[in-house]
Formats: C-alpha cells, structure tokens, sequence
C-alpha cells in the first residue's frame, strides 16, 4: 500500500506523509481530527462493548491453556513467566503491556550488539533469527499465544482487540510528525499490519500508512473483517517474527 491511497476524512485528502504533517499539524483543521471517531461515538461504545465481552468470554475459554504455556515457560528457561514492558499507546499515552515470555532475561541487555542485524530500521527491530528468543517461545511467537496476556491490557481499557501496534518510547522518540497520525487510535491485539503480512513487512513507513489509513476509515465492520483475516494468519502462524 501507498501514501498515495490514504483516503479522506474530515474533506483533508492524504496524499504523502509529509502532506499528511502540513493538513492535520499545521492548519485549521487539527481541532476537527483530535478525535478521529467523533462522529461515530455510538460505535466506540460499541465497540468497547465488544472488546470486554469477548475478552472476558476468551480468557474462561484459553484459561487451561494459559496455564500450560504458564509452565511450559518455566520449564524452559529460568525467569518469569510474563513480560511486563512500557509502550506508547492512543493520543501519546505511555503504559506497561503484558505478554508471555519468549526470550531470555538477558535480551534487552543483548539488543545493542544485535542492532547491525536488524531487517527494518532504527523504528522497528526484526531479526528473522533473533538468538534472544527461548526454545518455547520461538513457538508461541510463531501463532501469536505470547499476545494472549493483552487481553489484561484489553480490559484496563489501554487496549482494543483491533487497532495499531504499540510501539516503545525509544522508538517514538525518533519518530517522523507524521508518524504520530498513528496514536489518534487504540493499540490492539491485532490489526491493520498484522493481517497485511506482519514481519513481511520490512519498511516502517508502510506499517503506519496501514494503520493511519485504519484510523481514518474505521468502522465496527472494519474491525470484524480484521478479526477474521486474523484467525487463518494465527492458525498458520504466517509471516511470524
């Protein structure tokens, strides 16, 4: 997908990213986008609706399977069994994401010696064989069973089951202005790039056009059609980091 097939909102066409920085920073129309679903406020309750009720139902569902990766983690490696990391979620807003281990207790002291490996760019690290990942969790990776602890985020209301990929602040930190478009939405368990090819894809840019293009378009339906490109991408494990 192309800048050049960012479509409307609000009458402001987005053409390129660097456009999309002069109409929605620099001009009167920033007060009419603070926030983009205003016009559709009874779907956002909706869709709050949905997101705890289907949260809540799941996790009685996968709660026995919960408790087997519990283990599965432990005896695999030593440390604990979640992952507890500070992320940059909607408007800017900073807070601490759940997941399920699925590297070593030293991984984040290893990330700089690994940097000159990295498949992507300064703003997202991807390394098709990143040594850091555990036996068990190159696995939970590969059909996204390590998300499963989201769902708390879900329920706190830091998160929705569809939305953009929440980034870290160091990341953010480096950001282009119109990489910022991306915040005017909820993070999510899955979403935009997640069903386009996920690890697949290697430009960053590319990775936040789908998810501006997301935010400006959104819709309930929208969401569900996400939803259920998500179930085959999650079954097959394609495209896994």
């Amino acid at each position: 997908m192309s800048t050049a097939q960012l479509t409307r909102y609000n009458n402001i066409t987005i053409t390129n990213p660097e456009k999309a920085e002069i109409d929605l920073y620099n001009t009167d129309n920033i007060d009419t986008i603070d926030d983009i679903y205003s016009d559709k406020k009874i779907q956002r309750q909706i869709k709050r609706i949905i997101d705890v009720t289907c949260t809540v139902a799941g996790l009685m569902v996968i709660f026995p399977l919960l408790l087997l990766i519990a283990v599965l983690i432990k005896l695999d490696s030593p440390g604990p069994v979640l992952f507890k990391q500070k992320r940059v979620g909607q408007n800017g807003k900073e807070f601490y994401i759940y997941k399920f281990r699925t590297m070593h207790q030293d991984a984040e002291a290893r990330l700089q010696e690994l940097l000159k490996y990295n498949e992507t760019n300064e703003l997202m690290f991807k390394m098709t064989k990143d040594p850091r990942i555990t036996s068990i969790g190159k696995f939970l990776r590969k059909y996204s069973l390590d998300e499963f602890p989201q769902l708390i985020n879900v329920l706190k209301g830091e998160m929705s089951l569809v939305g953009f990929r929440p980034p870290i602040p160091r990341e953010v930190a480096q950001y282009k202005r119109w990489h910022h478009l991306r915040f005017k939405g909820m993070p999510g368990l899955t979403g935009p790039w997640q069903v386009s090819g996920r690890s697949s894809i290697k430009n960053f840019d590319t990775v936040v056009e789908l998810e501006i293009d997301y935010n400006f378009n959104w819709s309930l339906l929208k969401d569900f059609a996400i939803l259920f490109k998500t179930v085959p991408v999650v079954i097959f494990g394609k495209d896994a980091a």
